[in-house]
């Protein structure tokens, strides 16, 4: 836990959530960086799945008057679940449910992923669909980012962090069991596929604001970094073929 103001306000959190649903509140799970312990204090989120039994527009409405403090306090929304669904969802929700999965702690009720069954096929579909759409969008934003270094230099680095996501299934769909950081599970990707080790060192950098970047530097980087990660959706292209 990053604190323990954090751990007060998720205690008080359970307690209202507890109160408010009763009976049909079947789990509690925080997921993610926190969770993992990776996170990076005063930026991290703390997300949260909430499985109900049943979700009728009552009880989202019970939920929000429970949670109405943790939500002004900035923290994200959580995620609802039915039980059932959580069964049924796994082929199409795979790299979210894996990144769930990976990095969680059940803060009530039993662990909805004790028995979650994730397919490889439906994994490698889901992870390169998501790369091949980060990666159009990273073209994109480069052209309003590319005025400044700092915009551009922000870019890289909250861009490296939902690839380093995805970078888990990458690992996994090649039979490795991924770090639960991100910067661990991009060296490790970088040493599985040969990747240009320098550009995602300088990478990481940014993004633990070691190191700034001159306007030439930045511009370098970015365009290997278009490259490296056109060769990571490459590797994940051909694992069916």
């Amino acid at each position: 836990m990053a604190n323990k103001t954090d751990s007060e306000a998720l205690d008080k959190l359970v307690e209202n959530l507890r109160a408010a649903h009763g009976d049909n509140l079947a789990s509690i799970v925080l997921y993610g960086s926190v969770a993992a312990g990776d996170h990076v204090e005063r930026h991290s989120d703390h997300n949260l799945l909430i499985a109900l039994n049943g979700i009728a527009s009552e009880d989202l409405r019970l939920s929000q008057n429970a949670m109405r403090d943790w939500l002004k306090s900035g923290q994200p929304t959580p995620v609802y679940f039915t039980v059932e669904e959580l069964s049924r969802a796994v082929d199409v929700f795979p790299i979210e449910f894996l990144q769930m999965e990976k990095a969680r702690r059940v803060l009530y009720g039993r662990d909805p992923f004790e028995f979650v069954e994730i397919s490889q096929a439906n994994l490698r579909h889901q992870t390169e669909y998501e790369l091949r759409t980060k990666l159009i969008q990273l073209r994109r934003l480069y052209l309003p980012a590319s005025t400044s270094v700092e915009k551009l230099s922000a870019l890289m680095s909250d861009s490296l962090a939902s690839f380093a996501a995805l970078f888990r299934a990458v690992l996994i769909l090649h039979g490795q069991e991924p770090p639960v950081s991100k910067a661990e599970s991009v060296r490790a990707t970088v040493r599985l596929l040969g990747l240009d080790e320098s550009c995602f060192d300088k990478l990481l950098e940014l993004r633990s604001k070691s190191k700034m970047l001159t306007e030439a530097e930045a511009n370098n980087v970015f365009s290997a970094y278009l490259s490296q990660i056109e060769r990571v959706i490459e590797a994940v292209d051909r694992i069916d073929k």
